[in-house]
């Protein structure tokens, strides 16, 4: 089934990702993420998001990822640690399909199930389509922060909104 593209109105079920899902994860991760981010994150940041990076990342990340699954193949996941939605992303031609808003109402259970009544995420500040998703969501914007994300040589500080 590798390659096959669920139709839009299939139904989403959601599992905990499995080792053997880190590879398609950091496909997803990799593809969205450079949609999302290319140009507005530092190009030190960029230099070591490599697909080695992503398949080593998604690797070591199973335990906190969830898969969104249709007719067998994952569409999309979530990376949710406490109360942080650390990761949200969608197949790209899984896009408009109710697949990320899925996702994002799993994570919010997830992070009530952790014990915490609220979460929140960070988004790169030009990250405009991630940003009118959220918003139309409920999440609210709380205003520009320094997210330091993981480089080569310690933290990157990424010009990024907390939403929550």
């Amino acid at each position: 089934m590798p390659g096959r593209t669920p139709e839009p109105d299939t139904p989403t079920t959601f599992r905990p990702a499995k080792p053997v899902d880190a590879t398609v994860v950091a496909a997803i991760w990799r593809s969205g993420w450079r949609d999302g981010h290319l140009g507005h994150v530092p190009d030190e940041l960029v230099a070591v998001r490599t697909p080695e990076s992503f398949t080593s990342r998604a690797r070591e990340r199973v335990d906190d990822t969830t898969v969104a699954v249709r007719e067998g193949v994952v569409v999309g996941f979530v990376m949710v640690v406490g109360d942080e939605v650390e990761q949200v992303y969608v197949a790209a031609d899984q896009r408009g399909t109710g697949v990320a808003g899925a996702l994002l109402a799993r994570a919010e259970s997830l992070v009530r199930q952790h014990g915490h009544e609220r979460a929140w995420l960070a988004v790169a500040t030009g990250n405009a389509r991630a940003r009118r998703f959220y918003a139309r969501n409920g999440w609210c914007d709380e205003g520009a922060f320094a997210y330091p994300a993981a480089g080569p040589d310690g933290p990157v500080s990424v010009p990024c909104h907390r939403y929550a």
